[in-house]
């Protein structure tokens, strides 16, 4: 499709990883016309108020990007939250886009959403073809509703909306709470702990705990820090660090959403990736190599490691035309320049 600059743009979940970086591409390529609400000016999960603003509004394009999301800790603890948030979310938005008449909606589903032990790399008509990983049934189960919507509003009232399903992502503005964030950024947060406590450095500790949340109790005591006895610092990790994962810039994955909702007609379910896999031992080992941690990692192997793999097969965006740029080395590297930035 081809979208005039003067587009009416919105992006639901502007303020976060996924929707800050569409915001960041849809600038960059010349789009100012956007409308942008935070979770005070507009609640996704009020019906009456959502349909108020699409009335009103009209948008032509929609980003989805709204959700509720977390790690293994968080998707296993807030399973009721999260399986309500982000259904209502959904439900809300694509219906009054339909109703609204808005012509193109990107739905950002994600890759938990596929079977656990799926036949590797995983290609998008996996979906519904065995069970889930257990530990983020509920936000999975949510995601595919979203997928499935997407579906039936195109058969029955001929809408144009396309369903993305980002592998793991990681950048600017991710989530670092170590009670709710993804692994990538939950590695990066614990060694750059773990260096500053090697380093004695208490007040970038304080730094960090003032921009970034507090340290959970377990972690202060392998670090430790007070109120526990000093000790040398060790970094210990949840699982065996033995399943394989893909990670995905987050500015890779708003290039693939804007080359996909407004320059393709696609609509069928379309994995956004790299096609790419490391392990989670060796992505600690080089985020610690990255932020100049030399002390001990060890891994609890009493608590859940999650699917063993999950890599997406990405042929169908390929055929659309895109690949990733950002390898992984270079993205971790700009996301710590970042995530230091924020605590000098």
């Amino acid at each position: 499709m081809t979208l005039h600059f003067d587009a009416k743009i919105y992006v639901a979940g502007h303020c976060g990883l996924v929707g800050s970086a569409l915001v960041r591409a849809l600038r960059a390529h010349g789009y100012e016309n956007l409308m942008l609400r935070t979770h005070a000016e507009l609640d996704l999960l009020d019906q009456a108020a959502t349909a108020r603003f699409f009335a009103a509004e009209r948008p032509d394009v929609v980003f989805l990007a709204a959700a509720k999301v977390g790690g293994i800790h968080a998707n296993n603890v807030y399973r009721g939250q999260f399986i309500y948030e982000n259904l209502t979310m959904q439900v809300n938005v694509i219906h009054q886009a339909w109703l609204a008449g808005v012509k193109r909606l990107i739905f950002l589903g994600s890759s938990c959403i596929y079977p656990q032990l799926a036949p590797q790399p995983i290609r998008e008509n996996a979906l519904l073809t065995g069970p889930l990983e257990p530990t983020n049934a509920p936000y999975a189960i949510a995601k595919i509703a979203g997928v499935e919507m997407c579906d039936a509003y195109n058969r029955q009232y001929g809408t144009a909306y396309v369903p993305v399903m980002p592998t793991n992502l990681y950048g600017p503005n991710d989530n670092f709470d170590l009670e709710s964030s993804h692994v990538l950024p939950a590695l990066i947060r614990k060694f750059h702990l773990a260096r500053l406590a090697q380093a004695h450095d208490w007040a970038g500790i304080a730094r960090d705990v003032a921009r970034f949340g507090p340290i959970p109790a377990d972690l202060q005591q392998s670090l430790g820090l007070p109120p526990h006895p000093p000790t040398a610092p060790r970094v210990l990790l949840w699982g065996t660090g033995s399943p394989r994962r893909e990670f995905l810039h987050v500015d890779d994955m708003a290039a693939a959403c804007l080359h996909i909702g407004l320059h393709t007609p696609a609509t069928a379910p379309i994995n956004i990736g790299t096609g790419t896999d490391i392990t989670i031992r060796e992505l600690a080992d080089q985020i610690a190599g990255l932020v100049g941690y030399t002390g001990p990692i060890a891994y609890d192997p009493t608590k859940p490691d999650g699917t063993p793999q999950k890599q997406l097969d990405v042929s169908r965006l390929a055929g659309l035309g895109w690949r990733a740029h950002l390898d992984l080395a270079t993205g971790l590297r700009e996301t710590y320049a970042w995530y230091r930035d924020q605590t000098r």
